[in-house]
């Protein structure tokens, strides 16, 4: 399925009831024909007495086109999660879930703060490739405001009041521009929190320029590229990285006014999803609903768990 609504009217005339979007969903889900989640069955035909539902021909297990995936059980129609889908795949800034329950006219703001935090959590394509090549990492912190922290955060390296974030940029086009990014919350500076970000994110074989910090060196399979900061400005050094720093905290006041502890690596993940896509803004949406029809249902009480635990 390569093409997609470039513009709100395509939407509109694309999505604008129930069957299309319930079809759209069934092509992302099975772009291969219908597959039984219980036998794995090819055979199946719809039910006229359940909307978008299919019985398996081999095992008889009834499958409708959320079930299973992050929409299981939603009460809300497809329209609205589409809706709710588009929004937050092409607005360049993405859009708050205060701004979408008035835009879309939920009932509830927990209604349109649980399909954000759903779709957010298919922000992060399983199985995507690391970054390569040549790939600037630092470090940055994110203050922090709740009941729980000081007014002030601590100076320098301090803990203190701030939310500790590790990013990389490949560096693209000899240093002209920036490619795919990574953002990660850490405990720390340390070497063992930092290498394993490496791990996770950076291709073997890349070279990761960084300041300097002793925490980078060691780390397996990368070349490590130090240039010390010193008295010049870090931004000279690690212009990209600092860039991203920079739009990072800009998005999160403006959007959010401002980012917690709880769930801060899914505000992450939601910046880099929209950064990679930059450049197809509108297939974004398309990626999104692919990767919502992957994942598996996450209950209200499993996406508030988090906070429980901060």
């Amino acid at each position: 399925m390569i093409d997609f609504p470039r513009s709100l009217i395509e939407f509109q005339q694309r999505f604008g009831d129930e069957a299309a979007c319930a079809q759209y969903l069934a092509a992302a889900r099975w772009p291969d024909g219908f597959v039984c989640p219980g036998c794995g069955g090819g055979k199946a035909w719809r039910l006229e007495t359940k909307p978008w539902t299919y019985e398996c021909a081999g095992c008889g297990r009834q499958t409708s086109v959320t079930a299973g995936t992050i929409m299981h059980h939603s009460k809300l129609p497809l329209t609205a999660w589409f809706w709710a889908a588009y929004l937050m795949a092409t607005h360049s800034n993405g859009i708050s879930a205060l701004q979408l329950q008035r835009q879309l006219a939920f009932g509830s703001y927990k209604t349109a703060w649980l399909i954000c935090a759903k779709l957010r959590c298919s922000m992060l394509a399983p199985g995507r490739s690391p970054l390569a090549g040549l790939v600037e990492v630092d470090e940055t912190q994110i203050a922090c405001r709740s009941k729980n922290d000081p007014v002030t955060g601590g100076g320098g390296r301090s803990h203190q009041g701030k939310m500790l974030v590790v990013g990389a940029v490949e560096v693209e086009d000899g240093g002209l521009g920036p490619g795919r990014i990574r953002l990660s919350q850490v405990a720390d500076y340390s070497a063992a929190s930092l290498h394993a970000f490496l791990a996770d994110n950076v291709a073997a074989g890349a070279t990761a320029k960084t300041d300097g910090w002793s925490g980078y060196p060691g780390a397996a399979g990368v070349t490590h590229d130090p240039h010390v900061v010193g008295e010049m400005a870090a931004h000279i050094v690690l212009p990209w990285v600092h860039r991203i720093f920079s739009n990072l905290k800009v998005w999160a006041l403006g959007v959010y006014h401002g980012l917690r502890r709880k769930h801060l690596q899914s505000y992450l993940d939601e910046f880099v999803f929209r950064f990679n896509r930059r450049r197809t803004r509108h297939a974004a949406f398309r990626s999104l609903l692919g990767i919502a029809a992957a994942q598996p249902p996450r209950p209200y009480k499993m996406l508030i768990s988090p906070e429980a635990a901060a």
